[in-house]
């Protein structure tokens, strides 16, 4: 008998075709469950396949007995409550990697754009307000050598410092754990700096931040780190907006403390602080840095390869969640 399983959005083709070769699917109604339309299905069934939008909670997971795997279709799962799975052997797979090359791609476009005034620019020309050619009109910052702080040296933190290595920049970063740099990131050994994050801030012209959502990474950049950096510096934020303080944020702009800001997450997503969206030296965009066509493509395949494979009890990609000493019988350790 095929195990059941819920998918609250639609996916691409091939991904759906992963699922329902395998497995008793339900599907959303419309393009996505809501809240209620979920908890009524998720108590008969053994996974889930979920975004990062939908919050799967205790009481979610309380009312789903039979639920033995959780796989997100995005990298990161501060959606899902980790501490309830554990304690009830529930397995959590996530998307890491894909993403990584598109989400750098748009980290350093944002940072490109903010320091060159590219959406400044775009709308004096839509607006037929050119005035024409003059020494000193839409003065930006320039990037090549410059210096750029990573907060974050994971995957995607190193893909954004090979990139600006292409525009001679000095590299410093922060991390919580040692850096290698090896394959792909060799280019990196010997070049990017790993430094404190208070020297970072200080010394850096482009600041990009990089880290995951936790209690630990709350409001990492605040008033007190915002008033550390250049009053010319440029924030890039395409990690969570949990991560930033809006607040602060906008208060270090308007006293002009520092010189812009990028930002494609945001803490109440999808609502966006007017205090930012008026203001000309900011560029924002709509969580899309995963957004190319190949890559969420690969996003929702992977997540439904992750959750056949828990079910079929082999490794997931990368699975976060350990079955625990009460998993139920048939469920295989996943990796840490």
């Amino acid at each position: 008998m095929r195990r059941r399983i819920v998918v609250t959005r639609r996916l691409f083709p091939e991904a759906e075709a992963i699922l329902a070769r395998r497995f008793n699917v339900t599907w959303p109604r419309k393009l996505r469950m809501g809240r209620g339309e979920l908890a009524a299905a998720l108590p008969a069934a053994q996974g889930l396949l979920c975004q990062l939008t939908d919050r799967i909670d205790d009481p979610l997971i309380s009312g789903a007995p039979a639920l033995r795997a959780i796989s997100v279709c995005a990298v990161g799962y501060d959606n899902v409550d980790v501490a309830a799975c554990r304690r009830r052997g529930i397995r959590v797979a996530h998307t890491p990697g894909v993403l990584t090359e598109a989400t750098a791609d748009h980290a350093f476009a944002l940072l490109l754009a903010a320091a060159r005034r590219i959406v400044e620019g775009d709308a004096i020309c839509r607006r037929g307000t050119f005035p024409r050619w003059d020494l000193e009109f839409m003065l930006g910052t320039q990037v090549a050598g410059g210096t750029l702080g990573i907060v974050g040296m994971g995957r995607i933190g190193r893909a954004v410092a090979r990139r600006a290595l292409g525009f001679g920049m000095e590299v410093l970063y922060t991390s919580s754990s040692a850096a290698r740099f090896d394959g792909a990131d060799s280019p990196l050994a010997g070049v990017a700096r790993r430094i404190p994050l208070a020297g970072l801030l200080r010394r850096s012209d482009f600041v990009t931040l990089h880290v995951p959502a936790s209690a630990a990474t709350r409001h990492l950049i605040g008033a007190a780190e915002l008033a550390r950096m250049k009053r010319s510096a440029i924030l890039i934020n395409t990690s969570r907006g949990s991560i930033l303080d809006e607040s602060a944020l906008a208060a270090a702009l308007l006293a002009g403390r520092i010189g812009g800001a990028g930002l494609d997450v945001f803490e109440d997503e999808p609502r966006v602080p007017r205090a930012l969206t008026r203001r000309r030296d900011v560029v924002l965009s709509p969580h899309i840095g995963s957004a190319t066509s190949a890559t969420r493509r690969a996003m929702a395949c992977l997540a439904a390869r992750n959750l056949a494979a828990i079910l079929g009890g082999r490794p997931a990609a990368a699975t976060l969640v350990p079955t625990s000493s009460r998993a139920r019988a048939g469920s295989s350790r996943a990796r840490p």
